[in-house]
Formats: C-alpha cells, sequence, structure tokens
C-alpha cells in the first residue's frame, strides 16, 4: 500500500498553527489547492464524523469524512468519500508537532490508499506535492501574511 509523505517547517509555535489545520472546515484560507469547503454534515468542524466538500480551482469537488481529531497529539485524520482520484479506501493523517529549540512547529501530512499499481506513482506525486507539500507552504505563507 502506497504511503505518500511530506513535512516541513512552519514558523509560527505548534498551538497556532494546529488551531488552523484543525479547522476540518478552514482549508480554503490556507491551502492554495482549495477554492472553496463547505460542512455537508457534522454540528461543527471539529464533529468527529463531519463531512466537507472541498471544490478544487478548475471546480473538481472532494468529499471527506473527518475520522479523528485528536487535540493532545495535535492529529488529525480523514477519509475520501468522493474525489477525481483513481483511489480506494483512502485515509490521511496531518500531524503538529513542537520544534522545542526554535517554538516552530514542524508539519507532517501523509495517507494510505489503494490504486491500481499503474497509477500509484502519479498518485503519490501528486499527493506529495501538489496537496501535502503544497498545503504545509500553505501554511507558511498563510502564517507570515
Amino acid at each position: 500500500m502506497p504511503r505518500p509523505y511530506a513535512s516541513g517547517i512552519v514558523p509560527a509555535n505548534a498551538d497556532t498553527v494546529w488551531e488552523i489545520v484543525r479547522d476540518f472546515n478552514g482549508m480554503p484560507a490556507w491551502h492554495p489547492g482549495i477554492a472553496r469547503s463547505e460542512l455537508e454534515t457534522g454540528a461543527s468542524a471539529a464533529t468527529v464524523g463531519a463531512v466537507r466538500l472541498l471544490t478544487l480551482p478548475d471546480g473538481g469537488t472532494v468529499r471527506e469524512r473527518l475520522v479523528s481529531l485528536d487535540d493532545t497529539d495535535r492529529r488529525m485524520t480523514y477519509d475520501i468519500l468522493d474525489s477525481p482520484f483513481a483511489v480506494r479506501r483512502y485515509r490521511s493523517t496531518v500531524r503538529v508537532a513542537p520544534v522545542t529549540a526554535t517554538d516552530e512547529a514542524f508539519v507532517e501530512w501523509w495517507c494510505h490508499y489503494d490504486a491500481e499499481a499503474a497509477d500509484e506513482p502519479e498518485l503519490d506525486k501528486t499527493f506529495t506535492r501538489a496537496i501535502y507539500a503544497a498545503g504545509i507552504t500553505g501554511l507558511a505563507d498563510h502564517l507570515a501574511s
């Protein structure tokens, strides 16, 4: 099973970064690949089981369900329900940890998914670069502005 992964340092403390990341409906504010987000179900963006509909800049959509939200470990896990990606059983996790020496945040983002073997190299590249690395850079840019 593939495991695309990206990580990076965000120049803000981990609690500040986590408050932004943990908002399951807040990605359009910081991720350059998300144009809009709306909650379809769930009392709030922090409700496990909430479903969000993300709209991409090209008009495509991705539906995701919040599987877990752990404020102590600063970790969020979600599943893709529907998307333009040729994946099955996609589960992703984003985690924010403190860099104690500099009071910055270490952000890591990864997933596990099933797909046809021929599709995996391109999917790995898309998830690693266009989603996770771009999102981590977007967090840093958002906090710098």
